[in-house]
C-alpha cells in the first residue's frame, strides 16, 4: 500500500449555496408538502409509515415503520450528573423526580408550517415580539413599518404564516414566495414579491377593483414569517363560506391558510425557494506515473506456479519462502496468444488517513481504474461536511 501526503495544493474549501423549492398545498382540513402523500407500512399497521402527516416533515426519522405500541422514545435517569430534558424546568425536575427516575420524552417529532389569525384589535403578542425585526428592515420600504398612516400592525386584521428554519434553511431566497388562493379548484388570486424587497404584490386578478397591485402582506426572509394584512374581497361580493367557524365571509388574503374543515371549497398554494449552505472539501488524490505499481488484490498475483527457496539445516527449523510472478493480464487480439507482461493495476479505492495514520475514510471508483506505469491520474474527491 502506498501512502501519499496531500500537499498545500492539493485540497481546498468551499461553500455550496442551493435554493431547494418547497410547495404547500392546504385544503380540506390537510396540508400537503411537495406533493408528499401518507404510506402505510408493513408493521405500521393502519399507522402511516413515518406517524406524520403529508404536510409534516419527520425531524429524527425514527420509528419509520413501527407499530404505535413499540415506539422509540428517549429517555434520561435522574442521577447525580442531574442530567435532563430542556423541556423540565429546574423546580420540576428537583421536586417532582427522585434519584433513580426515568425521565422520558416522545417520538416522532414533527414539524409544518402554521396560519394564526388576529381580528381586529384583538391580542397579539407574536405580533409584538416581531416588531424589532420589521423595524430592522424599514430601509427597504413602508411595509416594513409595525405603525404607519398605512397600517398599524398593533391593531389590524392579519394572518401570520410561520416557517420553520427546517424547511429553508439559513433563510428564504427572495422574490422567491408565490402564494396562490383557489376557489371550487379555479385560481381566484395570486401573489408574489416580484421586486425582491419582502412586499408581496397582488398580480391576479388583474383588476383594480378586487385588489391587483396591491400589497397585501410582508415577507420576513430571514426569520420565516409571512405577515397577511389584505381585507379586501376578492370575489367582489359573488361568494362567502365559513372560514373560521364564526360564520360565512368574503375571500380575501387574511384568510389565506383558513382550511381547518374538510367543507371548504378554498383551497391554498404556498411555494417558496430555501437557503442551504454545504461545506464542501475538495481533495486531489496524485496517481504518478511511475508510483502505485503493486496491488493487494489477491487476483494481482499468479498462483498457478510458485517457486520456493529453502534456507537451513534438515535437522533445525527451515525458512521456507516463496516467490510468484505477477499475472499477465494485457489483453490479446489473437487467440491463444499472450502479449509481453505489462505490470498493471486497478485501482477501484482511495484511502483518507489522519496524521497518526488511522483511515478515516474511503472513496470508491464507479469501476476500477486501469494504471500502467506509464500513466498518470488525479482523482478529485468531495466530501460534504
Amino acid at each position: 500500500m502506498s501512502l501519499y501526503e496531500f500537499k498545500r495544493n492539493d485540497f481546498f474549501h468551499n461553500v455550496l449555496k442551493t435554493h431547494p423549492r418547497t410547495h404547500f398545498f392546504l385544503y380540506g382540513g390537510k396540508t400537503f408538502y411537495n406533493e408528499s402523500v401518507e404510506l402505510s407500512g408493513t408493521f405500521a399497521g393502519a399507522d402511516n409509515v413515518g406517524h406524520k402527516s403529508a404536510g409534516e416533515i419527520s425531524l429524527y426519522e425514527i420509528n419509520v415503520d413501527r407499530k404505535s405500541d413499540q415506539l422509540i422514545y428517549p429517555f434520561v435517569t435522574k442521577g447525580g450528573s442531574r442530567t435532563g430534558f430542556s423541556t423540565i424546568s429546574v423546580s420540576d425536575y428537583n421536586s417532582n423526580f427522585a434519584f433513580g427516575d426515568q425521565l422520558t420524552g416522545t417520538y416522532p417529532q414533527t414539524s409544518s408550517i402554521s396560519f394564526e389569525r388576529f381580528t381586529l384589535n384583538s391580542a397579539r403578542p407574536r405580533i409584538t415580539s416581531l416588531r424589532n425585526s420589521l423595524e430592522r428592515y424599514t430601509p427597504q420600504g413602508q411595509h416594513y413599518f409595525y405603525s404607519s398612516s398605512i397600517r398599524d400592525l398593533s391593531a389590524a386584521e392579519i394572518n401570520l404564516c410561520s416557517i420553520p428554519s427546517i424547511f429553508f434553511g439559513s433563510g428564504i431566497k427572495k422574490g422567491s414566495v408565490v402564494l396562490r388562493y383557489y376557489l371550487t379548484g379555479n385560481i381566484l388570486a395570486e401573489a408574489r414579491d416580484d421586486k425582491q424587497n419582502g412586499a408581496l404584490y397582488q398580480v391576479l386578478p388583474q383588476t383594480t377593483a378586487l385588489g391587483s397591485g396591491s400589497i397585501v402582506g410582508t415577507v420576513l426572509y430571514n426569520e420565516g414569517f409571512i405577515m397577511l394584512t389584505g381585507t379586501t374581497d376578492l370575489s367582489n361580493g359573488a361568494y362567502t363560506e365559513n372560514y373560521t367557524g364564526g360564520g360565512n365571509t368574503q375571500p380575501k388574503w387574511s384568510l389565506f391558510g383558513q382550511h381547518q374543515t374538510s367543507n371548504l371549497t378554498s383551497s391554498y398554494i404556498l411555494e417558496f425557494s430555501g437557503t442551504t449552505r454545504t461545506n464542501v472539501l475538495t481533495m486531489m488524490a496524485h496517481a504518478k506515473s511511475g508510483d502505485i505499481d503493486y496491488s493487494n488484490n489477491p487476483t494481482f498475483l499468479d498462483f498457478t506456479s510458485s517457486i520456493s527457496m529453502t534456507s537451513g539445516d534438515s535437522k533445525r527449523r527451515k525458512y521456507i519462502e516463496g516467490q510468484r510472478s505477477i499475472k499477465n493480464v494485457v489483453s490479446s487480439s489473437y487467440h491463444e496468444h499472450q502479449e509481453a507482461f505489462e505490470k498493471t493495476v486497478y485501482i477501484s479505492k482511495i484511502g483518507i488517513y489522519d496524521e497518526n495514520k488511522n483511515l478515516i475514510a474511503i472513496a470508491k471508483t464507479a469501476k476500477p481504474i486501469r494504471k500502467r506505469l506509464n500513466d498518470e491520474y488525479t482523482f478529485k474527491l468531495k466530501l460534504d461536511i
